[in-house]
């Protein structure tokens, strides 16, 4: 039976940080021996990652099959207008993604021994975080507005699949909104591995598109 034998990981003497470099110290590993800059083994935050990805998109796809089946089978189905909320909730999220793609580059870069003067990753992760919370409260706002036009759970099978696949998605946007509170933690520790924030970047990125996909679907089954 072959084994495969992973490359270790190539180690660099630390470099010293000039003043004002805008967040390269942060990166910089706590005992100051050196950091790692190329490893070839599969981290295990991005090998989880994908089968996190995996189980949801699994989970979203019986529940479009039961919206899909529900409706062709039901004679109660009652389609309304949705709440004009969720366009600007759209924005948000599309926009927590390009800042967090913007800071995943900007510690590629820095982790690559190129400082950027004033420049600091984590600004655009509390600005992703930002946005993130933004957009949470913006799907509460839109639960509000069908409240108050007597749209509840338990009004109506359509109704009932807007709640569940928009409550569905914003616990798994609260997760990652977890997730980017730890990357940051470790960014302030002087802990980040870049494979912790490319796992994080590809779940948030994930979660992004997967709003577009139900946005689409509740607009055109709703």
């Amino acid at each position: 039976m072959a084994t495969t034998v992973h490359e270790p990981p190539k180690i660099e003497p630390r470099r010293q940080p000039d003043n004002g470099n805008g967040g390269w110290r942060n990166l910089a590993p706590a005992d100051g021996d050196g950091r790692v800059v190329q490893d070839y083994s599969p981290p295990p935050a991005s090998t989880g990652i994908w089968v996190v990805v995996y189980a949801i998109t699994m989970t979203f796809a019986a529940l479009t099959s039961a919206l899909i089946v529900r409706k062709g089978s039901s004679l109660d189905w009652q389609s309304f207008t949705l709440p004009s909320i969720l366009y600007l909730n759209t924005a948000l999220i599309v926009c927590s993604s390009v800042t967090l793609e913007i800071a995943r580059r900007r510690v590629a870069t820095l982790m690559g021994g190129v400082a950027i003067p004033g420049e600091s990753p984590a600004r655009w992760l509390y600005i992703t975080l930002v946005f993130g919370l933004l957009f949470v409260t913006g799907q509460y706002v839109a639960w509000t507005r069908l409240r108050a036009e007597g749209l509840y759970l338990a009004t109506n099978p359509s109704s009932s699949f807007f709640y569940l696949l928009t409550a569905a998605h914003v616990l798994h946007v609260l997760g990652g909104l977890i997730g980017l509170l730890y990357v940051i933690g470790k960014l302030r520790k002087s802990q980040l591995r870049r494979s912790t924030l490319d796992a994080a970047s590809r779940y948030w990125h994930f979660v992004d598109i997967l709003w577009v996909y139900l946005l689409l679907l509740l607009w055109m089954k709703l």
